[in-house]
């Protein structure tokens, strides 16, 4: 039975409600500082620490509860009858319930602001679980105060869950610290929840989805008769990052992390048939994503036409879409909060005083990590927009304003294709993408003949420079009129030559779009 409590916490919330249960059920409530202060404050009887361990608070607050009359009161064997005899000759009080956070240090990195009491109080109590129940998250205070309300102490089931959350919660923070001490040369990722895969890259391969620990999971499950595979996440990542590039109604439809076919329309249903329509046959087993809300007329197109679909992934969904969808079981259904929150694990500010370069990751950008060697490579995820302002005219022919439009809608794509990619666009809707080649003129040859007729007249993107103008030559062999690429080759004269000798439009943003 929980008889004393300690509670000591620097985010607040919801802690007055709890204090008040606790009392309610003439649980003793030892406090210290501002907690306690916020306790008196709403007529809520507390036992100040000094009064525990007759010892004041010292060294501007860093030392207030490191005391034997606190920490035996937590550590104590209860049932051992050494311990217990030698608790009740020092006069040691059991503690029965400990309740703390931690000091903000990750929204306020300086050395005051690293918890020393804290993280010893919560990982201590987490230790003795068997008797003693451990709570830092304020999300947890209604379950632990439910059961105490019928029970007079929580379960060993529960008290067992939050001794495993608190030691993922003190390795986040250490971790926090000396990434911020190292000055980022130590880092290190804390994964929970996990979620099994049906399996990994291949059947014979085991998989599974972790989240970042203290990162909400941004997408839902709505329906998944058949176990999803780790390259049904994959796919579906890339497909969702692919739509979040445009403002404007977009749909993706994602073979093998690759786009097979993108459309922008100001109707959703119409641009989700104009993706699919570009290339049917790549789109077999596809994953379809959307940037709005899934009206039922999307699914039914999907219905009529009997295209087989591993996953949609869209903000939302309508009703009706969602009872159409039930008639389609196989089809995963996943609901993801927009705009995407993918990897959002933030970069530690630089340490006071220090300068930060801007080859540096930057602190308000979003990461990508990929392990590799037996290690992880981490990147600032490619947000870098282009807009018709950052295009320099590299040819006397300028496109047009339509061109302009269709430049930058291949463009957002292409950076979205395994390198080496070439996406030909035209009316805002893909008409043939090359990708995942060992030269850029085989990418552009694959383009074309996917595209064939539909060439004539598009736009082109190429996620890097063209190394050779051979390139340039194919394209204009399939009728395209306008390109778009980062220049920066040492043969950049030859290629915008080549493109002034075939009478098409040429841009460069200055900006390389690899992914590999």
């Amino acid at each position: 039975m929980i008889s004393r409590a300690l509670i000591s916490v620097s985010d607040k919330t919801g802690i007055v409600e709890f204090a008040q249960g606790l009392h309610k059920k003439n649980i003793q409530i030892i406090s210290t500082g501002g907690t306690a202060k916020a306790l008196m404050e709403a007529k809520i009887p507390v036992t100040p620490i000094e009064e525990i361990t007759q010892f004041p608070e010292c060294f501007s607050g860093r030392v207030k509860t490191m005391h034997p009359a606190v920490m035996g009161g937590i550590l104590f064997r209860r049932g051992d009858r050494d311990h217990e005899m030698e608790a009740e000759k020092l006069g040691i009080e059991p503690i029965d319930l400990v309740v703390v956070n931690l000091y903000p240090f990750e929204s306020d990195q300086q050395v005051e602001q690293i918890d020393i009491g804290g993280p010893t109080l919560l990982r201590s109590a987490a230790k003795n679980y068997q008797s003693v129940t451990v709570v830092w998250d304020p999300a947890d205070y209604d379950r632990v105060l439910k059961q105490i309300e019928k029970d007079g102490d929580t379960s060993e089931e529960l008290r067992k869950e939050l001794s495993a959350k608190v030691f993922l919660r003190t390795a986040q923070y250490d971790n926090r610290i000396a990434s911020w001490l190292s000055e980022g040369a130590f880092d290190g990722l804390i994964l929970k929840n996990k979620r099994e895969m049906r399996y990994g890259e291949n059947p014979h391969q085991t998989g599974a989805y972790y989240d970042f620990f203290g990162q909400e999971r941004p997408w839902k499950v709505l329906q998944e008769e058949k176990q999803m595979s780790y390259l049904n996440i994959l796919d579906a990542d890339g497909a969702w990052n692919l739509v979040q590039e445009f403002e404007e109604s977009t749909a993706a439809c994602i073979k093998h992390a690759n786009p097979s076919g993108v459309a922008s329309h100001t109707d959703i249903s119409e641009a989700f048939q104009r993706s699919y329509d570009t290339d049917k046959l790549s789109a077999f087993g596809v994953i379809i994503a959307l940037n709005r809300e899934c009206p039922a007329e999307v699914v039914q197109k999907i219905i009529d036409q009997k295209i087989f679909a591993e996953i949609i992934i869209a903000p939302e969904y309508e009703e009706e879409a969602l009872e159409l969808l039930k008639q389609k079981p196989k089809l995963r259904v996943i609901a993801m909060k927009a705009p995407s929150t993918k990897h959002q694990i933030p970069c530690l500010p630089n340490r006071q005083g220090r300068q930060a370069k801007e080859s540096q990751i930057s602190n308000s950008k979003v990461l990508s990590y990929r392990s590799v060697l037996g290690g992880m490579l981490v990147q600032d995820e490619d947000s870098k927009v282009v807009t018709k302002d950052d295009l320099k005219v590299v040819t006397s022919s300028k496109p047009s304003a339509e061109q302009i439009g269709d430049l930058l809608f291949a463009w957002k794509v292409v950076k979205h294709a395994k390198s080496n990619a070439i996406v030909f666009a035209k009316d805002k809707v893909t008409v043939g993408i090359g990708c995942g080649q060992t030269s850029r003129v085989d990418s552009t040859w694959i383009a074309g003949k996917r595209a064939g007729d539909r060439a004539k007249g598009a736009a082109m993107a190429s996620d890097a420079f063209f190394p050779f103008p051979d390139a340039v030559e194919t394209a204009a062999e399939y009728g395209i009129s306008a390109i778009i690429q980062p220049g920066g080759s040492i043969r950049d004269e030859e290629v915008f030559k080549k493109a002034e000798e075939l009478e098409l439009s040429m841009v460069v943003t200055g900006v390389r779009g690899f992914r590999h």
